[in-house]
């Protein structure tokens, strides 16, 4: 053995070719951590001063190669000041030289996922040569930083510009055939010919068929392209990553500077502008918001992992009602492997609901993500009918039928005569009581809610919903099935509106209050697109659909009335005694024409004004961050309520319920996470600003108790 550590191991093979295997202890998963950095840099070390060593290739003991950088460990080293931080980049950075400067050829061998450190630590090899069934990428931008160990040096001069910025800004994981395609890698395999792949190569390096050292070369060098072609394509990637980041994602843009003003230079150069750049991401706002909802969606998956070893195996389901969401959710079962019955009274309805799960999958076909075959299996795996012939064989049942109790209970009660005494009634209710509706069940223990969100195929979020009597069987049996789904699920306690919408309407409710004090609607819109909603509040609640926002703030006024309940006609309502229900009926705050990809394109309709008009006062200018506070003190303070409430068990499960199932800007990592960028006692004493708007407003004595304390939600 050349070397043996708790991360990796060194070991001799043939004819002077040693192999370095990370395998770390302990762990499911390489990964680099403090030890696996220190040990690389001792290992090469090592090699380097063992003169029998002629080549080396570098290998996994675990399914996967590298899956990238410890971030729990490394959200410590965020909290040094930006120069500390850059030097630690710096000095990380020595292990990876010390590979790439080892007097002979090496070669990584990657058998599975190698993202971001990983795919870097093979970047430091002379060559890579990678398994059919392994994907590779730099997914550094997704949290708010870039690559650190040398990414943004070594790619560019391997790959080209444009490949380059491609790879670190999109932050993709790619499959073999891409990383070829590219020149990622230098050669793909089939996984049980990896090694002796690997080591082929490192012999024609040593016998001299190939120069590694002229490959080796190229990433110590500046980039080769002349000055002004050089300044040329990175100022057309510039213009082209701006435009896709958007400003409140500042991590790529700031890639596509560091390698531009690194190209003309040396390795040790070029690496000190990537440390800098690096330690200056990792201390924004975003990139501490994209790694906390790294680190909450890590949280979510371990708790359903947990809910999982409760569960019922779900092995056959059904979905009552084949509407627009039947069918969606008929389609979402099938394309995931889970054969279900879809139930209606009436064929017409089995008729939409399979035109809209053959229309998405159609459009999967279309754009090449299935084929025409496993089509035809996956709608074949979708049976309408208009009886409950084969219930009794069902693990789960979806009911989605119109949102209303009284048919709600009536088809929950018909339906549970047709099942068996273990199958799980689920509810898809947006607003209604799981409790009232199992009321009067025979077996209200296997009754939960379970909240899709539309358009199905698209939201990740499915809310689970414990009722009174709901058991712990039934509400892991139904988050099972949320997974295999392809969903992320998130278990509320029942109230009125549940988590998502119960803290949604707060914020609709502060737009009604600003539209009837004055604001113009298009201009809260631009506000909170430009504060990071993927549309403002009018524009949504056209999405949401008028009517259906009118139904579930009734609920919401008389779950909560001290609240939810107002003394004023907003515009909301005046748009619904309009009948304009926004996009499903092609009218709403605005119009919506169909653009030449036959989608709907909202327009600014004049009529909206005359209509809202004696509703509303005359329109006045509100300061950009009074529109911000009136709409965002609403919902931050009902999830704060639901959290206090224990609607919902963790700040994560809050967090992460609204960027997935209502678009809360990622960037800013959820409500509580931005109460917190605020600072609690800065909020708080926002909120006793408005007083005068009523309780909407009102802080809760425990969060004024931290606001007095110096506490935060996330410590």
């Amino acid at each position: 053995m050349v070397y043996e550590g708790k991360a990796i191991t060194v070991k001799p093979l043939e004819d002077g070719i040693v192999e370095l295997n990370f395998d770390l202890q302990g762990e499911s998963v390489n990964k680099f951590n403090r030890i696996t950095l220190d040990e690389l840099k001792a290992a090469a070390d090592a090699v380097a001063a063992d003169s029998s060593v002629k080549g080396m290739i570098v290998t996994s003991g675990k399914d996967v190669f590298i899956v990238g950088a410890d971030i729990m460990e490394f959200t410590d080293m965020f909290k040094l000041p930006e120069a500390e931080l850059a030097g630690w980049a710096l000095e990380a950075n020595k292990a990876f030289i010390a590979i790439e400067d080892l007097p002979f050829p090496t070669v990584s061998a990657i058998n599975g996922i190698a993202l971001g450190g990983g795919l870097e630590m093979c970047l430091s090899t002379d060559f890579r040569v990678m398994s059919t069934t392994a994907q590779v990428g730099l997914p550094e931008t997704k949290l708010g930083i870039y690559p650190g160990f040398g990414g943004t040096v070594r790619l560019p001069r391997l790959i080209g510009v444009d490949n380059a910025v491609e790879w670190i800004c999109a932050a993709g994981q790619h499959k073999a055939e891409k990383a070829l395609k590219d020149g990622v890698v230098d050669a793909v395999v089939e996984p049980e010919m990896l090694k002796d792949a690997a080591i082929a190569l490192v012999k024609q390096c040593i016998e001299g068929k190939i120069d590694h050292k002229a490959k080796r070369q190229e990433k110590l060098d500046p980039l080769t392209l002349p000055p002004m072609e050089n300044m040329m394509a990175f100022q057309s990637c510039m213009g082209m990553v701006a435009q896709q980041a958007g400003r409140n994602y500042p991590a790529p843009i700031q890639a596509v500077k560091t390698m531009q003003a690194a190209s003309g230079m040396k390795r040790e150069q070029a690496l000190e502008i990537e440390a800098k750049g690096f330690a200056k991401m990792a201390k924004t706002s975003a990139s501490e918001s994209l790694i906390g909802l790294f680190l909450n969606d890590q949280a979510l998956k371990k708790t359903a992992s947990q809910w999982e070893k409760k569960a019922g195996d779900v092995k056959l389901a059904a979905v009552l009602g084949a509407g627009i969401m039947g069918g969606g959710i008929a389609y979402q079962s099938a394309s995931k492997g889970t054969p279900i019955i879809m139930k209606d009274i009436a064929e017409p309805a089995l008729d939409l609901g399979m035109s809209e799960a053959t229309k998405l999958l159609s459009k999967r076909v279309d754009r090449k993500k299935m084929k025409a075959a496993k089509m035809g299996k996956v709608l074949s795996s979708i049976r309408p009918t208009l009886n409950y012939g084969d219930f009794a064989n069902v693990d789960i049942v979806v009911e989605a039928v119109v949102e209303n109790e009284k048919i709600k209970k009536s088809v929950l009660e018909e339906t549970e005569k047709h099942i068996g005494e273990d199958t799980v009634l689920a509810s898809n209710t947006s607003t209604i009581s799981i409790t009232r509706l199992a009321a009067d069940l025979k077996r209200p223990e296997n009754v939960v809610g379970m909240h899709f969100f539309n358009p199905v195929h698209m939201m990740p979020l499915v809310e689970v919903i414990r009722g009174e009597k709901s058991s712990d069987k039934a509400i892991a049996t139904t988050v099972a099935y949320a997974k295999k789904m392809g969903k992320t699920p998130v278990v509320v306690n029942d109230c009125p509106g549940f988590l998502v919408n119960r803290v949604l309407f707060p914020y609709f409710g502060g737009f009604g209050m600003l539209m009837r004090d004055g604001v113009d609607f298009q201009k809260a819109d631009k506000v909170m697109e430009r504060f990071g909603w993927p549309m403002g509040p009018a524009y949504l609640m056209d999405v949401v659909g008028i009517d259906t926002g009118v139904h579930a703030a009734a609920v919401m006024a008389e779950g909560f009335p001290e609240r939810m309940s107002y003394d004023f006609k907003d515009a909301t309502t005046i748009m619904y005694e309009n009948k304009r229900y926004g996009q499903k009926n092609g009218v709403g705050f605005y119009k919506y024409e169909t653009d030449k990809k036959g989608k709907p394109k909202k327009v600014v309709d004049e009529t909206t004004y005359e209509l809202i008009k004696p509703v509303v006062a005359e329109t006045k200018d509100f300061e950009d961050q009074e529109i911000i506070d009136r709409l965002m003190i609403p919902m931050c303070l009902e999830v704060v309520r639901c959290l206090e409430e224990k609607i919902v068990d963790s700040v994560a499960d809050a967090d992460m319920a609204l960027i997935f199932g209502v678009g809360f800007p990622p960037f800013r990592g959820g409500a509580l996470r931005y109460i917190d960028s605020v600072g609690v006692a800065a909020f708080v004493e926002s909120c006793d600003k408005y007083a005068d708007l009523g309780g909407l407003y009102t802080p809760t004595d425990k969060l004024r108790e931290m606001a007095k304390n110096g506490e935060s939600f996330y410590g």
